[in-house]
């Protein structure tokens, strides 16, 4: 297997993004970069051919399915925060922290996202060289874990997403790992694309220096900042 996860973790957000036709569309470009890294091993892959398989037959119904496991639990829910902070003050300022994690990587969030969803941390652990890659997702792991043994519970076919994460990354879930309580939650969430570029630099569109293949329909929502901006 291949030492690059750039396209690899860039696909894995792409399935764990809100299901609508938009996004079902580009699962056969998907399955296609997964087996061009080669980054994941051939069992985790089948799993994620088992999940997209399910949302191109499901449609509206795996739009469902979807709301109802990611947004309606504390236990699943992909904004990492829930999983720390909760609703309490805490969350403001680490929110912060992480907006500005981006911007020092000579990222900007789109507007319309929340940072620490997981789909945006992993667009921008694409973006790093994939030492640093490793490890910034090797901080939140704990979390990651703790959802993945909760989508397993349910046996969702999502768990394998999770997994693949937590297996680039060498923390692969122990058999003894937490799940969290379900709680109803107050406020569902869109998941528009964070961030465009999979090089270490962060600005190459994908599928420009590899054969992977990637949605080339992507919105972009990453923008360099001007030199003053930088200066400051």
């Amino acid at each position: 297997m291949t030492d690059s996860i750039c396209f690899t973790l860039r696909a894995l957000a792409h399935l764990l993004r809100y299901p609508d036709a938009a996004m079902r569309s580009h699962l056969p470009e998907i399955h296609t970069a997964l087996n061009a890294e080669d980054a994941i091993g051939h069992v985790r892959r089948r799993e994620l051919d088992a999940l997209m398989d399910r949302l191109l037959a499901d449609g509206l119904d795996a739009e469902a399915l979807y709301v109802d496991l990611f947004d309606r639990g504390r236990g699943t829910a992909l904004h990492l925060f829930e999983h720390v902070h909760g609703d309490s003050r805490d969350r403001g300022p680490a929110m912060v922290d992480l907006v500005q994690t981006y911007e020092q990587a000579g990222l900007l969030l789109d507007p319309a996202e929340l940072p620490d969803h997981l789909t945006v941390l992993l667009e921008y652990a694409s973006t790093q060289p994939t030492a640093q890659a490793r490890a910034f997702i090797g901080e939140f792991s704990h979390i990651l874990q703790s959802i993945t043994a909760a989508l397993l519970r349910r046996d969702s076919d999502y768990g394998a997403v999770l997994s693949a994460v937590l297996d680039l990354t060498g923390h692969a879930l122990p058999s003894d790992a937490p799940i969290a309580n379900d709680e109803p939650l107050d406020a569902s969430w869109e998941e528009p694309l964070a961030f465009g570029g999979c090089s270490s630099q962060g600005q190459s569109a994908p599928g420009s220096s590899t054969g992977a293949a990637m949605p080339s329909t992507q919105p972009i929502h990453i923008l360099r900042r001007p030199p003053s901006a930088r200066a400051n």
